[in-house]
């Protein structure tokens, strides 16, 4: 298949039938809804500009692994190219968007199991790589979405996944035959998997010989049985219900819990299953490859904000007045510090034995903290 239209991405979620809960109700169709048809729109519009001629230079490249023609969001970044192409990707779509467009864990987690995969079966002969690669081709054949599930509920911080007093507080494989796994838990701060077709499952964190049923990265459709999305109540929920004043009126974005009650997943599916020494790696990889997206993304939606700024004092007539000049300035150095620390981990990408390319940790984690605290005051300075 060729790069999906957004038509064709609205069709081919109409044909899910997930298990969804909305304030509190279950939802029989969900796609339509007034708190989720925004966070939609944000997706759909990112095939929309896949399609288009200037948005394809950003978002199409050719696939590793068929040649042909692929949306980014679900390849493999095979140089230190590929992660500069993501980050300008990520900084265009913000600004034609303006907010979250759902795709970007998805991408990351991707390449995160890729590395691990590969690195697991050179130690244990195992064949999870190359299950993973008939995955991705799946995927990129049919240019569907993909979100991760990283985020446990955790429980009792202090006490590892096999200690706690729940043991569903961390997924974990419950039962096993022939034919797959069953697992059991959820996973939090979902964003975007309503606006998915698959979800790719990783681990949260660092595991031991103890959690090794804990260990477990996997995908999974969104409808499958035994998978429920519950909504994330937020705080300005009440005007979207109402389409009043929803400040970005086009595209939104949101974050739910995906509850796993005894989720089959077959082995053809399945990508890691006990290996306990390539969870923390995993996650880790994933940690720094999303640190590196949001140097394009914060950045471009940076961008709008200071244009929002620079158009209200030019709307009241203060486009000279120099202390107004001089807290654009300062949003300008901010949102391009954060940029220039993803492209610097982009050009210090190296190679791992899989031949994707592994961001610098250093450089993509310090784009993360400029923006964490950094980011407050573009804010703040907008609204002075």
């Amino acid at each position: 298949m060729a790069i999906r239209t957004a038509q064709s991405y609205l069709d081919s979620l109409r044909q899910l039938t997930p298990a969804v809960y909305i304030l509190g109700k279950r939802v029989e169709n969900p796609y339509d809804h007034p708190l989720l048809k925004h966070m939609i729109a944000g997706v759909a519009r990112t095939y929309e500009l896949g399609n288009d001629p200037e948005g394809k230079k950003y978002l199409v490249a050719p696939s590793d692994l068929t040649g042909e023609d692929v949306s980014r969001f679900v390849k493999f970044y095979v140089s230190q190219e590929d992660l500069l192409a993501k980050v300008r990707m990520l900084k265009y779509l913000s600004h034609n968007i303006g907010t979250c467009y759902m795709r970007c864990t998805g991408m990351d987690a991707i390449n995160s199991v890729g590395i691990e995969t590969y690195n697991c079966d050179k130690k244990y002969k195992t064949s999870y790589f190359e299950r993973f690669l008939n995955f991705l081709e799946y995927i990129q054949e049919n240019d569907l979405t993909v979100f991760s599930g990283v985020t446990d509920v955790k429980g009792d911080r202090s006490l590892r996944p096999s200690q706690q007093p729940d043991p569903d507080m961390y997924l974990h494989v419950v039962d096993r035959d022939s034919k797959g796994v069953f697992v059991r838990g959820a996973k939090i701060h979902q964003t975007g998997s309503l606006c998915a077709h698959w979800g790719l499952i990783v681990p949260t964190r660092e595991m031991r010989a103890d959690d090794k049923d804990y260990t477990i990265c996997c995908a999974v459709p969104v409808d499958a049985e035994g998978v429920i999305h519950v909504y994330g109540r937020g705080t300005l929920e009440a005007r979207e219900l109402e389409e009043c004043d929803l400040g970005n009126a086009c595209y939104s974005k949101y974050a739910n819990m995906v509850i796993f009650k005894d989720v089959f997943i077959p082995w053809e599916r399945v990508f890691l299953c006990g290996e306990h020494e390539y969870a923390g790696e995993m996650v880790r990889h994933f940690g720094n490859f999303h640190r590196h997206s949001h140097g394009g993304c914060k950045c471009g939606v940076g961008d709008v904000i200071i244009g929002a700024a620079a158009a209200a004092a030019d709307y009241n007539g203060l486009q000279k007045v120099s202390h107004i000049n001089h807290k654009l300035a300062e949003m300008i150095k901010i949102i391009q510090a954060i940029y220039g620390c993803s492209v610097a981990a982009s050009v210090e990408a190296t190679p791992t034995p899989s031949g994707i390319y592994a961001v610098d940790p250093v450089l993509s984690n310090t784009s993360k903290l400029f923006e964490g605290k950094e980011l407050h005051e573009v804010h703040r300075m907008l609204i002075e």
